[in-house]
């Protein structure tokens, strides 16, 4: 561009919450950040053009030369984020400028040769905004390097076309779409139509002209639009520029027509037996599907001697709703398959079953599995998960990883970072002639009864030399992730291993909790879902993809076939492999009738399952308020709970909060007077998420989960914000853990499920780092393990902890259903500064009394009370008025 001035349309910019990151959120949480694994930065420079950045040199050779335009020139917040397609990406700031605007410079061999490279302009070093939501592609086949080797490409904001030239004309298609199968919507921008021509596969299907030109027009098709086919546009202005543009064919999925065309109830994916194996795959745009049997599951491109490329390939038939399928004689349990799919959008593109329930190296070949041969001994002896009252369950939530990867575990190394880690039985740990319990055997000693695992299902992960990741980046649903196996090429390894945790736990009397995300995948384009059904397994706006996950897109649990492979697979993993329940990440972002839905299938297999969710999204997103399955319709769920984020906010103010916000553990300065503070505890004990559902089997109480700080590096941020304020004085380590330990109390002695982060019995910190420590999610192993030496350094905590778990396991009067929870009353102290409240059962009535860190405390009628805990001693007096110190429980109880 010559100094020209474009008025290009306002993008939404699309705040980003997680995907290899899962940064918490709450109800009201927008962004966060997304998986990075670097930041490339560039070297301080003179300033001499508008830009602020030094002109771009004419002697450049062998480079990638990306030119960005905005028209407010305000370059300095944003960058690139690029990465060589099926690599790692990361940040690249802008080092010269030209007549366009900024330019970003790097040289050709940063990205490998690649035949692809992604490209997103997001803000500078975070994810708050992004400028095009969808990730775009600069196709090295069609951007042509110059004389000297570079290449060079114009992107504009707000525009989502890459260009291989600096266009004279700005005039385009901003929208085009079928607003049904008969009629089209076009939207010019920066200019009007005067004429259009409508095109399907390249050949002319209408045209028209206008006598005064449009800006918007529709036109009606002589017949039903054929989804096998490309549609396009072209358009030409009044000043007889010219404009083309695919035409989206998204709102269709949205329509009646579709569902009676190609909605399919049977059963999907590889259906085994030892004499014949039958595929099924949905893929109604498609003209050709081709099944590819591997022997083995190892592309020779991942490891030249291990893998494999031999395979035999089998044509598939397509019939009713749309749905391909081929039935292969003989045994072929053990061998491996992909789908070679074609249609207008892909042409033989090669991808993995959707339904595959185990995979090779990388999740890139699906397994053919016969489950038969993957129970451990035992396994028959259980039928299902043991049934646990929802509200007796204490839930510990962890990584397969962290279990196992401090020094301090002293496991072997075999199983480090492993599934068969988290069952290894008589690790310990000795420190100054101390000597503790560790990983497995450490929590059965702490005596929960379900461990929740974040993200086992396969990753978008390099699993030949893994690198730490919380999980929140899905490639394949149904299968485990083979980095956690000790044989991740062998599809077998997994299966086992991790059936062999579950027996393990099963026998320890703790249920294995799956943390599960299918509100977003890793990345849309080229991924199996897209390329067999293009466009209808996600949300868009407009044309774009929505972004209501955080990370650059969102699936359609609205659209019936993937309501369905939700229900499909979460069916699956319950009834194979034995599960106690199921956590689902952002579940806002699915539709009340599937999650209603899929809660019923799963309670026809297991009737006590227990399932649960974060009722929020991650951004926007199309799924009505009244679709949602949000906090504000948790009272319309059916056998389902949300974790109470209201009540954590109030106990330390994290998740959105503000570091330097004082909750009830935290203050010790001031009186509270905050209603939202005192009601939301008070709604919590009572298994009620305020102003939301006053059910405890559908509430969830937590002080701190994986997302975010632990607790003791939030009181570390809470004194580091305060630092510089009149009076404000550090928080001693000893405080800390009584903070750690009030805030836990409060949630175990709550009704509803209780919830809690692996550590926190021991003053879990993830590292003085506080920027890392709040979202660790690709951060090192060392940053996210358990470190059990502070099992020894803490050793008052852990006996707490046992008793308060044991409490809330074995007191039913902590087990009351809703009727009986809302007549419960909760009493404030006059300054917020303590809660008492009463529970029973049908043999004893215990009291429960919390302190915190601020001023003089009510003393409080104990007469003819048995002390069951104190926190701060073991030997108090119990009277008709006890006295009460700061950050102090104590639970008493007598007999009825």
């Amino acid at each position: 561009m010559k100094k020209k001035t474009l008025i290009l349309p306002l993008i939404a910019l699309m705040s980003l919450v997680a995907c290899g990151n899962h940064a918490d959120t709450s109800s009201t949480d927008t962004s966060t950040s997304e998986d990075s694994s670097s930041v490339v930065e560039t070297s301080s420079v003179e300033e001499k053009n508008e830009t602020g950045l030094p002109d771009l040199p004419s002697d450049l050779k062998d480079q990638l030369v990306i030119h960005y335009h905005r028209d407010d020139n305000e370059y300095a917040s944003w960058a690139l984020w690029l990465w060589p397609e099926g690599g790692a990406g990361a940040e690249y700031t802008a080092n010269y400028g030209d007549s366009v605007g900024a330019c970003f410079v790097y040289p050709l061999a940063t990205f490998n040769s690649a035949s692809k490279i992604g490209i997103i302009v997001k803000s500078k070093g975070s994810w708050d905004a992004k400028d095009v939501s969808q990730d775009r592609f600069i196709d090295m086949t069609s951007f042509k390097a110059d004389s000297a080797g570079n290449v060079n490409v114009y992107v504009y904001s707000g525009v989502s076309t890459l260009y291989d030239h600096e266009p004279e004309s700005m005039f385009a298609i901003q929208t085009a779409l079928f607003l049904s199968f008969t009629k089209v919507d076009v939207l010019c921008f920066s200019g009007n139509a005067k004429s259009y021509k409508l095109f399907a596969n390249g050949q002319e299907l209408k045209s028209g002209s206008f006598d005064t030109p449009k800006h918007e027009f529709q036109v009606e098709l002589d017949t039903s639009a054929d989804l096998s086919l490309i549609y396009t546009v072209e358009v030409t202005s009044a000043k007889g520029e010219t404009a083309t543009g695919t035409i989206s064919i998204q709102k269709l999925y949205d329509s009646a027509d579709f569902d009676s065309l190609y909605d399919y109830d049977g059963e999907l994916g590889a259906i085994y037996s030892a004499t014949s194996t039958t595929f099924k795959v949905w893929s109604p745009l498609s003209s050709q599907v081709k099944l590819r049997i591997y022997d083995s599951g190892t592309p020779t491109s991942v490891n030249a001697l291990k893998g494999d490329d031999t395979h035999s390939d089998y044509d598939m038939v397509k019939g009713e709703k749309g749905v391909f399928a081929a039935t292969v004689d003989g045994d072929l349990e053990g061998k491996y398959y992909t789908y070679v799919v074609t249609n207008a959008y892909y042409k033989e593109k090669e991808v993995i079953d959707p339904y595959a329930k185990s995979c090779g190296i990388n999740g890139l070949r699906g397994m053919i599995v016969d489950f038969s041969k993957t129970d451990p001994e035992g396994w028959d002896d259980f039928e299902k998960a043991r049934s646990i009252d929802h509200k007796a369950l204490t839930v510990y939530e962890t990584h397969v990883v962290d279990i196992t990867s401090s020094t301090t575990w002293n496991g072997s190394s075999a199983n480090a970072k492993k599934f068969l880690g988290l069952s290894e039985t008589g690790t310990t740990y000795t420190k100054n002639d101390k000597t503790v319990k560790t990983g497995f055997d450490h929590i059965k000693e702490l005596g929960v009864n379900a461990v929740q695992l974040q993200p086992i299902f396969d990753q978008a992960n390099d699993e030949v030399t893994p690198s730490f990741n919380w999980g929140y980046n899905p490639l394949n649903y149904n299968c485990l992730e083979g980095s956690y196996s000790s044989d991740p090429y062998d599809g077998y390894s997994r299966i086992k291993e991790f059936k062999k945790v579950v027996l393990d736990y099963q026998n320890a009397g703790i249920n294995i909790i799956m943390d599960v995300v299918y509100n977003h995948v890793n990345s849309v384009q080229g991924q199996n879902f897209d390329v067999l059904v293009p466009y209808y397994y996600f949300r868009y706006s407009g044309t774009e993809l929505s972004n209501g996950s955080g990370c650059g897109n969102e699936t359609a649990s609205d659209h019936y076939m993937f309501s369905k492979f939700m229900k499909d697979s979460a069916s699956f993993w319950l009834k194979e492999y034995k599960l106690g329940g199921f956590r689902f990440d952002l579940m806002g972002l699915h539709d009340l009738d599937t999650m209603n839905s899929l809660v019923s299938n799963l309670k026809e297999i297991n009737d006590s399952v227990v399932v649960y969710g974060e009722p929020w999204t991650g951004g926007s997103t199309p799924l009505s308020d009244g679709e949602s399955a949000k906090q504000s319709n948790s009272n319309k769920y059916e056998g389902y709970g949300q974790f109470n984020d209201q009540m954590r906010d109030a106990l330390i103010m994290s998740g959105m909060k503000g570091d330097d916000e004082a909750g009830f553990v935290t203050n010790k300065t001031s009186a509270i007077t905050s209603s939202s503070i005192i009601g939301s505890i008070r709604n919590g004990v009572v298994g009620s998420t305020y102003n939301a559902t006053n059910d405890p089997d559908k509430t969830l109480n937590y002080a701190s989960c994986h997302d975010n700080y632990t607790l003791y590096d939030r009181f570390t941020a809470f004194d580091k914000a305060n630092s510089k304020k009149d009076g404000h004085v550090d928080f001693t380590t000893q405080e800390k853990v009584k903070m750690n330990i009030l805030a836990n109390a409060m949630v175990f002695t709550s009704q509803g499920t209780s919830f809690m982060l692996a550590g926190e019995e021991f003053l879990r910190s993830k590292g003085s780092d506080l920027s890392i420590a709040k979202n660790s999610y690709n951060a090192s192993y060392k940053v996210n393990e358990l470190d059990y030496s502070l099992l020894i350094e803490h050793e008052e905590m852990m006996p707490i902890y046992q008793k308060l778990i044991n409490l809330k396991q074995t007191f039913a009067g902590l087990h009351l259903a809703k009727q009986e929870a809302s007549r419960i009353s909760v009493s404030a102290s006059a300054i917020g500064n303590q809660f008492s409240y009463s529970f029973e059962d049908e043999k004893y009535t215990y009291k429960f009394v919390h302190n915190n860190g601020y001023g003089e405390f009510d003393s409080v009628d104990l007469e003819g009370y048995t002390l069951y805990l104190d926190t701060l001693s073991q030997d108090k007096t119990l009277s008709a008025s006890t006295p009460m110190s700061a950050y102090e429980t104590v639970i008493a109880y007598k007999a009825k």
